[in-house]
């Protein structure tokens, strides 16, 4: 469980979040809004370690695996599928063990380093990092060509094969749509809906949100509000709060031109000057 209580952050001088309180359960699938500027990024920099709270409490469970799109334009004559795999942490992690381990004659180190190798999944791993090159859009025989060869948004495709490569307890796309076709997107989303771990999405593709997330997360003047839903039950959750925000004022507004039309009146007769002071009081209050 991520759990954020009156959590402060701050970018230079800008407070973005202040006092914001939420809570993300394992395996649930976030959509993260608000207006640009409000401090959606800034959350995933606390989220993914790069930023620390300025204030409050922000507890993540240490265990979990994290993984993202490295925003950085990949500059690499690497084989594609290459490039993909090397996405995959726990299976680069066991085999510089096996590597180690070889270096140091060591038969039982050896042994236990070769399943742990197996068991990060080498056996398939080539497979693996081709089906997640193959649905984002590219063709079977541009699977071994260098990354370079590609073009910025197709290079992009490959960082998101390669962060969706990565095991993760805890997935954070920002904005995962912007380089792709309808066809990948599609597949985006039907791999997204088997993902076991808790996603955390950026997004201004609505049918997108509304297609993976089942919690919506509102960033407005400081403060994150939980919607149970996707973003269209958010905006309708949202419009009815407004709505009711709205009215409550409109009746306050009419009391106290109530209360002002009162005081006006009666402040200068003796007889009335306590309900006018009590009136003053409670328009002070409002």
């Amino acid at each position: 469980m991520i759990t954020l209580r009156n959590v402060v952050l701050r970018r230079s001088a800008k407070v973005l979040l202040d006092g914001a309180t939420a809570t993300i359960n394992p395996g649930e699938k976030v959509g993260l809004v608000g207006r640009n500027g409000a401090g959606k990024s800034t959350l995933f920099a606390l989220l993914n370690g790069t930023l620390h709270e300025d204030g409050g409490e922000f507890v993540m469970p240490a265990q979990w695996r994290m993984a993202q799109v490295a925003q950085d334009m990949p500059e690499t004559d690497q084989p594609a599928t290459d490039f993909v795999i090397e996405g995959d942490t726990a299976l680069l992690a066991a085999q510089k063990e096996v590597q180690a381990a070889e270096a140091t004659d060591d038969g039982e180190r050896m042994a236990y380093a070769y399943m742990a190798l197996h068991d990060a999944g080498a056996h398939d791993a080539q497979s693996r990092a081709q089906a997640l090159i193959l649905g984002l859009g590219f063709t079977a025989d541009q699977m071994c060509n260098p990354v370079n060869s590609f073009s910025g948004g197709w290079r992009m495709r490959l960082q998101l094969a390669r962060a969706l490569m990565c095991p993760s307890d805890l997935l954070l796309l920002d904005e995962p749509t912007n380089h792709l076709d309808l066809d990948a997107l599609v597949w985006l989303e039907s791999w997204l809906k088997r993902y076991e771990g808790t996603l955390v999405v950026i997004s201004h593709d609505r049918e997108f949100l509304d297609a993976i997330t089942n919690v919506t997360l509102h960033i407005d003047a400081g403060k994150l509000t939980r919607y149970g839903g996707n973003y269209s039950t958010f905006e309708d959750m949202r419009a009815q709060q407004m709505e009711l925000q709205q009215n409550a004022y409109a009746k306050q507004q009419d009391k106290i031109a109530h209360l002002q039309k009162f005081i006006a009146r009666f402040k200068a007769k003796a007889s009335k000057a306590k309900q006018a002071q009590s009136r003053v009081k409670a328009l002070d209050r409002m």
